[in-house]
């Protein structure tokens, strides 16, 4: 018996290598894809990517695999982070057997080349161009969620379980319309203010010399804990974060010569990430429960961003190196005002320069369009135009151009439908873990020690080592004694800003 669970090891191990193997090299092009890779490159490195992707699709159809899964579940001396490799393993079996060999390679090619010509889209602020290729991207998914739907299944929901496992359609909609309900009256009330009392925010939106931005939000991440001897900062379009293992994660950011504050905000919102990616476990790392469920790394990242980030605590230590970087813009400017200002709520049109307060109105936006495009009540001939109708209705704002509308996010050019539920999610999650911590720890005392390490270290031991073994269910559980309750977001909302 104990040489027959010694053979089946052996052949999960090897799965697990080469599976790593194939997924390293297939990351590898999708960061080259967003930070280096020339335009012109991108139809040629497409078909390779299609390539590795149907090798990759391959691996999970060699014989025995199903059975191996199934041993190492069931073996009673199998550890629970083996169990929880082959429930892993096996969903993403199902998942890519599910779908055609032709039809998942050709997928992989369209995503693998659509980064760019969205990209080129939005500079060029050009929807049409863009429009056929997303319309494939959605035809091709629609299909796919067909193959993989269970009995009964809504198609929306089966992109959902790749996210965040058993937060359905229903129970987002339920989620949805409490925030709904929590925040439109506060951000009613926050619009009627600025009017009376506007918030002066005018010198984020000086000249600041990108090179200084550079060298600053570089300090700014190894401030906050991320190891660059384990990663590296570098540029995109749309900031991001990815990894090859705990040992090389890297992160991006943008900047934007007119406007300070944002790359700040996009560092720490990656740099959150990324301190999550490096505090997985070893045993975790390398492996198809590396990183976390999306959810549940959102909630690092926007914890980072907000809870911490956008604190006076966190700024009180660190606002004098700021302005000495910048001493011309900031000089004069007092920590009080820049406090203000970088706390302010306005509705805006950007999904990621947005405030804590409105922010998940623009998910909400996303969420509401997704799931009618993939259920096929919405066409992409009118999504633009629902986009503006939506926008109008929830934050009181119409764009005028795409790329400050439809365009401004990468990820339905990545086919990464059900993605944006997440950053909600997060949000919830940050906040109850915020809740939680303060009666563990003084955050304050920590954030004015200028001792983040202390930070990453309970959020290590208690969330990041754990990668997606666990999902946001269970680890709030374990962590704060409870599921996941959004009253606690609406809470600090309400305390922040009515």
């Amino acid at each position: 018996m104990e040489e027959k669970l010694a053979d089946i090891r052996k052949g999960f191990s090897d799965f697990l290598e080469r599976e790593n193997a194939l997924r390293t090299a297939l990351t590898l092009f999708d960061w080259d894809n967003e930070t280096l890779a020339p335009e012109a490159a991108s139809e040629r490195t497409a078909k390779a990517y299609g390539i590795l992707s149907a090798a990759y699709q391959e691996l999970f159809a060699q014989d025995g695999l199903e059975k191996i899964f199934e041993e190492m579940r069931a073996a009673k001396d199998s550890s629970p982070l083996e169990r929880a490799l082959a429930r892993r393993a096996e969903k993403e079996r199902r998942k890519l057997l599910s779908i055609p060999k032709e039809e998942y390679r050709r997928f992989s090619e369209l995503t693998a080349g659509s980064v760019q010509k969205w990209s080129l889209a939005k500079k060029q602020d050009d929807f049409a161009s863009f429009a056929p290729v997303l319309e494939e991207i959605l035809d091709m998914q629609r299909r796919f969620a067909s193959y993989r739907a269970e009995e009964g299944q809504v198609p929306y929901d089966v992109f959902l379980s790749d996210y965040e496992e058993g937060f359905t359609q229903e129970k987002l909609d339920a989620f949805f319309e409490e925030l709904k309900q929590g925040i439109l009256p506060l951000v009613k009330e926050v619009v009627q203010r600025n009017k009376e009392r506007p918030v002066s925010c005018e010198f984020l939106f000086q000249s600041f010399d990108t090179e200084k931005q550079r060298h600053w939000n570089k300090w700014l991440a190894a401030y906050l804990g991320f190891r660059f001897s384990r990663g590296v900062l570098a540029e995109s379009e749309h900031p991001f974060t990815t990894s090859l293992h705990r040992d090389d994660v890297r992160i991006t950011t943008h900047y934007y010569k007119n406007n300070l504050e944002s790359a700040i905000f996009s560092t720490i919102h990656e740099a959150g990430h990324g301190i999550f990616e490096q505090g997985n476990d070893g045993e975790v790392t390398q492996t198809l429960l590396a990183g976390g469920t999306c959810g549940v790394h959102e909630s690092q990242s926007r914890f980072y961003e907000n809870m911490l980030g956008r604190s006076r605590a966190f700024w009180e230590p660190i606002y004098g190196r700021l302005q000495k970087t910048f001493p011309e813009q900031l000089e004069k400017i007092s920590l009080d005002a820049f406090l203000k200002a970088i706390n302010r709520s306005q509705p805006g049109l950007v999904r990621t320069e947005s405030d804590e307060l409105t922010y998940c109105l623009h998910i909400i936006v996303r969420y509401e369009l997704e799931k009618r495009l993939v259920g096929g009540e919405l066409s992409v001939r009118d999504l633009e135009k629902e986009w503006k109708r939506l926008y109008e209705e929830y934050l009181g704002v119409i764009p005028k151009t795409a790329a400050e509308g439809v365009l401004q996010d990468v990820h339905w050019a990545m086919g990464e439908f059900g993605y944006f539920p997440s950053y909600a999610l997060g949000n919830a999650m940050a906040a109850q873990l915020y809740v939680h911590m303060n009666r563990e720890i003084d955050l304050e005392k920590l954030l004015l020690a200028g001792d983040l390490d202390r930070i990453s270290g309970y959020l290590r031991e208690h969330i990041h080592r754990y990668g997606a073994s666990k999902g946001m269910e269970e680890l709030l559980c374990e962590v704060t004694g409870e599921s996941l309750d959004p009253k606690y977001y609406l809470e600090y909302l309400k305390k922040k800003y009515a």
